[in-house]
């Protein structure tokens, strides 16, 4: 791709990212909707002006770094103040990781007609909810806490372990690993590795920041952040491939607690430029469907997904929230919104590539299975949420209705 050429394809993403929040902004839509929606518009499903293979092996070190941003931010943010909230988001995580894998990969098998083996890839890749997409979701229909605490955390907490235990099958179907023994270690080795690298960086810069001058400018603050954050990421993917994005979460949970840091104006700043990343991100993915991919899947992959949102996730859910302060109306909120985000969308592109070129079959529609899973989950749910906790009565008051 010639330079001139690169530059147009950034040029049109980022423009209509930020058209799209614009809109989003003057009509009260769902941004992250209207950013699915404007990729697919300038993609390969639209007027085909992006093509985001043309940034060949970069897609995948770009998309690295600023879901890295991204999942800092929620871990620099992430609050879980008592035992109950803590409790909820291990509870729901650990069974919706046991009770999503097994209904993800029967479903895919049985429904969408994706082999074994394949099904089990695309089981890992959608478990987890974005915390790309659950966060802004939260702050636009303004939901009262506890539900965006748990919704969050719980898209941090799942995010890693379904992208590290995805490539491990990945790794188990093309040959590359043999046996479930070595998916089992891979998968602690690069979930704790992550953590341990992760937790000893943000221990790192939270000293490096302390030991500044409370008045330097802030930006030296954020570009030695990100700095950190950056070669964190890159020698994690150099050392355990996948580790970057549980040491994200963790560098950013580490320097989140950390006294006299100057979090909150850091914070602004990191929270700024990971909806840039979000902004740029889901329209250069979303511009990666194809109408090809998605059409062979038919009322079979329809029904898949719609049989992994209606009744996997709410009856996690119940499960899960069995015995814990939550009344019936958070339960129906938690068991409702749960859209996949641009983590999923990535691992699904890239994953994809590998499978043709190892001549495994079924690679392009599980990249459909995927994206389709992505369409309908935020579509459906990012147009119904803020309806349907207003119904129940889950959103915070405004800033008017609390000085009245």
């Amino acid at each position: 791709m010639t330079p001139e050429r690169l530059g147009l394809l950034w040029g049109i993403t980022v423009f209509v990212g930020a058209g799209a929040r614009l809109l989003a902004a003057l009509s009260g839509l769902p941004g992250v909707v209207l950013l699915l929606l404007s990729g697919l518009l300038i993609g390969r499903s639209g007027l085909g002006l992006v093509e985001p293979l043309d940034l060949g092996q970069g897609l995948e070190t770009i998309v690295g770094l600023l879901v890295s941003l991204v999942l800092f931010d929620g871990g620099l943010n992430l609050r879980l103040p008592g035992e109950t909230l803590k409790a909820t988001v291990l509870r729901i995580s650990l069974i919706r990781l046991v009770i999503s894998l097994a209904a993800g990969l029967l479903a895919a098998h049985w429904l969408a007609g994706l082999g074994w083996s394949v099904a089990a890839v695309y089981s890992a890749i959608v478990l987890a909810t974005g915390p790309t997409v659950v966060t802004p979701l939260v702050q636009q229909i303004r939901l009262a806490p506890p539900l965006g605490d748990v919704l969050e955390a719980e898209g941090l907490f799942l995010e890693p372990v379904g992208a590290v235990l995805a490539l491990l099958l990945l790794e188990l179907l093309v040959g590359n690993l043999h046996g479930w023994k070595e998916v089992a270690f891979g998968l602690i080795a690069r979930l704790g590795g992550g953590v341990i690298i992760g937790a000893f960086a943000g221990w790192l810069l939270s000293e490096c920041l302390k030991r500044l001058r409370p008045d330097p400018a802030l930006g030296v603050r954020l570009q030695i952040t990100l700095g950190v954050l950056f070669l964190l990421y890159g020698v994690c993917e150099w050392l355990l491939p996948e580790s970057g994005l549980p040491a994200s979460v963790a560098a950013g949970f580490v320097v989140g607690r950390s006294p006299a840091t100057q979090v909150n104006e850091l914070d602004q700043l990191i929270r700024e430029l990971a909806q840039l990343a979000i902004t740029m991100l889901f329209p250069l993915l979303a511009a990666d469907v194809s109408w090809s991919e998605l059409s062979p899947l038919g009322w079979g992959g329809i029904t898949c997904v719609l049989v992994l949102m209606i009744i996997v996730r709410p009856v996690a859910v119940s499960l899960a929230t069995i015995g814990l302060p939550l009344d019936y109306r958070q339960r129906l909120f938690l068991g409702w919104l749960a859209p996949r985000g641009i983590v999923t969308a990535a691992v699904a592109s890239l994953f994809s590539i590998r499978l043709e070129q190892a001549g495994v079959l079924g690679a392009g529609r599980l990249q459909g299975l995927v994206f389709l899973t992505i369409l309908l989950t935020v579509g459906l749910q990012g147009l119904t949420a803020q309806p349907l906790a207003k119904l129940l009565g889950l959103l915070a008051p405004s800033i008017e209705e609390e000085k009245t």
